[in-house]
This record gives C-alpha cells, structure tokens and sequence, in this order.
C-alpha cells in the first residue's frame, strides 16, 4: 500500500515539473538559435535624469578643464555644462584620479560620462559609447627650452626617458614607436618630471602643451617641439548607453547655434569638422 501512495505522489511531482517547465519556456522569449534573450537594459539617461545630475569624469588640466581660483573653468567644462542645461540635469565633476582607469569608473557608475580631451581610439570604441569627435588634436613633444633642437622627431627621442600619462594616447604612441616610457598618473605629472629634470622630455596633447608651457606661463622653461600623430577627442559614455545618441543630439545642436565655435576660439582650439 504505501509503494502505491509513493508512486502516485512521484507521479504528481513529475507532472508539475512538467508543467512548470512548459510555462517557464513561454514566458521566456528565446533566438532563432534557442538561446534565452538578455532582459533589456535600462535606459541610462533616464538613471541621469532621475538623480538629476551627469557626474562627468575629468582630470585637471589647462585648456580643457582647470582651476581659477576656486571656480573650475574651461573649454570641456563649458561645454560639458552648456549640454547638460539642456538636458535639464546639473553637471557634476569628479576627478578622475588614475586616467588608465577611466573605464572601470565608468562602468562601476562612479561618473557617467569621461569628457576631458579624451582620444578616440580603436581600443576605447570596443569598451565605451563614444561620441563624435569636437575637437582636434596631436601628441606634441614637450622638453626643456635649452633641449628643443635637440628633441624634436621620434629619432631624436630613442635612447631618452620620456614621461606619459598611463592609459592615454601619448603612452600609447611612445611605447607603439618603441621608445622608453617612463608612465605617470597624469599629463600634468609628466609636465613636472621634464621641469624637475627627471626625465628628458614628455608626450602629450598640443591643447595642453599650448596653454601650460612657454612664456607667462607654471613652466616657463618648457616648450613643445614636434608633434608624433595627429588625433580627435571624444566624449566617453557606457557601453551601448542611450545617452551618447541623446548628448551627441544637443552637441549638434551647439555647433548649429554657434556656441561651440565661440567657445574653441575663447580656447584656442581646433573644432572637428
């Protein structure tokens, strides 16, 4: 008698498991290829706009994002806050304090954006969203002013120790070129070990090299030589982030105005066609 009574509880067991199974399958959408779809993302810039702020990930330097007194000013900064008035958001900055981790503060949600001369890359396109390109650029040899005959070609550099930001498009070109990087946490870094004599020269942007060295200038004694490439700066979002298409909207709709073509002359800067 009781085999009878398991076999008909087991019976019951497996017809629900059954069952469950079948309604599970139907509520579950599934490819051509009987894999399970992903649940959709949410909508990233609906996550900004409920905080109510974009946290924009920079680094201090001069002319893209600087201190005045106590006011941070400059060109990626007007900018930055020009789009996020019309986004109806307040625009936030954080410093980004190891530019070769811009991606993970990225992904971990800790800014939103990265938007402070940032070079597009191949690399960088398989990791975030990036916009397009607002402002040209170059990798610039910078040195001592009594060095400048003497560091003004990728020749010229083999054999010296030259300083570059970890993770950005200057270290990228020195160690592509095969010469002796000498990685610091940021460009304003690399400024300071060629002033000190720690190092023979640097590589970084011309839009940095243009506002920080020569005469009237924090270092009066350096100057920018020959330049190693030519590049474009971008604004870095979430991987497949719905708000790179919203923010590129406004960004087109700043150049239609005029805005951005008074802000690049304010600057001295190269927009993008």
């Amino acid at each position: 008698m009781k085999k009878k009574i398991l076999a008909i509880v087991m019976s019951i067991v497996l017809v629900c498991g059954v069952v469950c199974a079948f309604a599970a399958c139907g509520n579950e959408p599934a490819d051509n290829d009987g894999t399970t779809e992903a649940p959709a993302a949410a909508s990233d810039l609906a996550y900004i706009k409920e905080k109510g702020k974009m946290v924009i990930g920079i680094t201090e330097y001069a002319p893209m994002n600087y201190y005045e007194g106590d006011k941070l000013v400059g060109f990626d900064t007007e900018f930055a806050e020009a789009v996020c008035e019309k986004l109806g958001v307040e625009a936030e900055f954080f410093i980004i304090a190891d530019w070769g981790m811009k991606v993970n503060e990225l992904d971990a949600k800790t800014i939103d954006c990265v938007w402070n001369g940032m070079t597009i890359t191949d690399e960088l396109k398989e990791s975030m969203s990036i916009s397009d390109p607002y402002v040209v650029n170059a990798q610039v040899i910078v040195t001592k002013a009594e060095n400048a005959e003497k560091y003004k070609t990728a020749e010229d550099l083999k054999g010296a120790d030259i300083a570059v930001e970890s993770g950005s498009a200057g270290e990228k070109e020195v160690v592509a070129l095969k010469l002796n990087a000498v990685p610091v946490k940021a460009q304003a870094d690399a400024l300071l070990e060629v002033q000190s004599g720690a190092v023979d020269a640097c590589v970084i942007d011309i839009t940095m090299a243009k506002a920080m060295t020569g005469e009237g200038t924090d270092y009066e004694a350096l100057t920018y030589t020959g330049s190693l490439s030519e590049e474009f700066y971008g604004i870095g979002f979430r991987k497949g982030a719905d708000t790179a298409d919203e923010v590129q909207k406004v960004i087109n709709e700043l150049k239609a105005d005029g805005t951005l073509d008074k802000l690049a002359k304010k600057y001295n800067l190269t927009l993008a066609e």
